[in-house]
């Protein structure tokens, strides 16, 4: 009877630990002390479900609670843990490393921790965010960075190379004299025309990206965005855009948006991705080769609720 009893509280440890989403919030909360709101951005769930999920994982003693101001915030910590708990728990850890959702629940406890450090006070960050909710309330999350381009010089015409559906294109249009919509798939430029029949200063060409039927020096700037893993050779692409490309009116310049390098092999397949991502070594390389100077490389901050791989933005210039 003694050893029965003895075996519950494991047992009831173990039936906790079934669950897969359990183990991906211990994995969390011990890296870091968490919110409900904080849990549930970056495990992609209802706050519903994350605060029935983690009520199950405290009520068998795997997480300890504490309350700030209106929240609760939640914690797994290993030398409060019985030593049952303890290595049952260190056991299930080690085999964690290996599954698929770790490296995407790493990136956005990240974003989670860099977006308290926004605000002037941690606390305010976690548990309040008045401030935020209202401006989002009213405004939207959308309108900072279009309304940057307001600062693009209005002169410029813009290439947008492998434009797709116009998605690149119809920021900028308000903003420069000329746009250059390109794509070498008939069928995404009427999707493209479709969205922006309104538009008086947009041209659309069909053509490849590896060899633009563009003439030297004629365009100021030049976007690719998410196009690049596409190329079978992104050098090609990259030397098309650098010829393009004229100096003056603070012009000649490339902007590249595309994946940090992933492991997402089944992209190939599903997506026809030629490349998984790619280094900062890989993107310098390839534009320093082609004879761009002033190369800047930076991870782009994401949504939490993204499911993609990380992205990066490259600059750069001619010289």
């Amino acid at each position: 009877m003694k050893t029965k009893k003895a075996l519950q509280p494991v047992s009831q440890a173990l039936s906790a630990l079934a669950e897969p989403i359990r183990l991906r919030m211990l994995r969390l909360l011990e890296m870091e002390e968490l919110s409900v709101g904080e849990v549930a951005k970056i495990v992609q769930l209802p706050q519903s479900t994350v605060s029935r999920h983690l009520k199950t994982l405290s009520s068998v003693s795997l997480i300890v609670k504490r309350s700030a101001g209106t929240a609760t915030l939640y914690r797994l910590l290993l030398d409060d843990l019985s030593p049952e708990f303890r290595t049952l728990w260190v056991a299930v850890r080690d085999q964690l490393q290996s599954e698929e959702d770790h490296d995407d629940d790493i990136r956005r406890l990240k974003l989670v921790i860099a977006e308290r450090k926004l605000d002037s006070k941690d606390f305010f960050g976690r548990v309040a965010g008045d401030w935020n909710e209202i401006r989002h309330s009213l405004f939207g999350e959308g309108f900072t960075a279009p309304a940057l381009l307001a600062m693009v010089n209005p002169k410029w015409t813009v290439a947008d190379l492998g434009c797709g559906s116009g998605d690149v294109t119809r920021l900028l249009m308000p903003h420069v004299s000329r746009v250059i919509a390109i794509d070498q798939s008939e069928a995404m430029l009427d999707a493209a025309r479709a969205r922006l029949d309104d538009s008086e200063n947009v041209e659309f060409l069909a053509c490849d990206l590896e060899n633009l039927d563009l003439a030297d020096r004629s365009v100021d700037a030049a976007v690719l965005s998410l196009v690049v893993h596409h190329i079978e050779d992104p050098s090609k692409v990259i030397e098309e855009a650098y010829r393009i490309l004229r100096i003056g009116n603070g012009g000649g310049v490339l902007l590249m948006i595309d994946m940090l390098a992933h492991d997402r092999e089944e992209y190939r397949r599903t997506m026809g991705h030629r490349h998984l991502g790619f280094t900062r070594d890989q993107i310098s390389e390839h534009m320093s080769s082609a004879g761009f100077g002033s190369v800047r490389i930076h991870e782009l901050p994401t949504s939490t609720d993204s499911r993609g791989p990380g992205l990066f933005v490259a600059s750069a210039r001619i010289t």
